[in-house]
């Protein structure tokens, strides 16, 4: 099975938790020549017809993946994923652990929504088939660090998702 992931990062988290999903799809499927990891502005379009799994992933920005990710799954032709199985994740901040006026703010951007099922929803847009929900891991701030067991429970939910 070939497998991409393709994901945004500004801080580095984004690219941790992908790296750490990439390993668990290698882990899942035994097989490491077959499952790529590639930042969104080194995506080649014609790649993305060769693939059995698409995981894409961006930071939550304003409740929408980052201006990069939103580009890239803008500029996917109609169909071009037609039938490819997908799942989507992101990084985000977790409002429950902020405080005073931030935490009202934050209340307000997590009815607003977070960038993973947005992602999902262009995926299917374009013709991918989701064989998971879409899936957020948690910053501690804005520039990180991730909190711990993020990288783990990343791992886990790619091997879950790839079995």
């Amino acid at each position: 099975m070939n497998a991409l992931v393709i994901y945004d990062s500004l801080y580095g988290n984004t690219e941790k938790i992908a790296r750490a999903i990439g390993n668990g799809l290698v882990a899942a499927l035994g097989d490491d020549e077959n499952v790529a990891v590639v930042p969104v502005g080194e995506v080649e379009a014609d790649r993305l017809a060769t693939q059995d799994l698409l995981v894409v992933g961006a930071p939550t920005h304003g409740s929408r993946p980052s201006p990069p990710m939103h580009e890239f799954l803008a500029s996917i032709p109609d169909n071009t994923l037609a039938g490819m199985k997908a799942i989507a994740f992101d990084t985000r901040t977790d409002m429950k652990e902020l405080t005073g006026f931030v935490r009202l703010f934050g209340g307000i951007m997590d009815r607003m929504g977070y960038a993973a099922p947005k992602i999902a929803s262009s995926l299917e847009k374009k013709g991918a088939r989701m064989i998971s929900s879409p899936e957020g891991f948690i910053v501690l701030g804005t520039e990180g660090p991730l909190r711990e067991g993020e990288l783990e429970r990343a791992a886990s939910w790619a091997r879950e998702t790839a079995a």
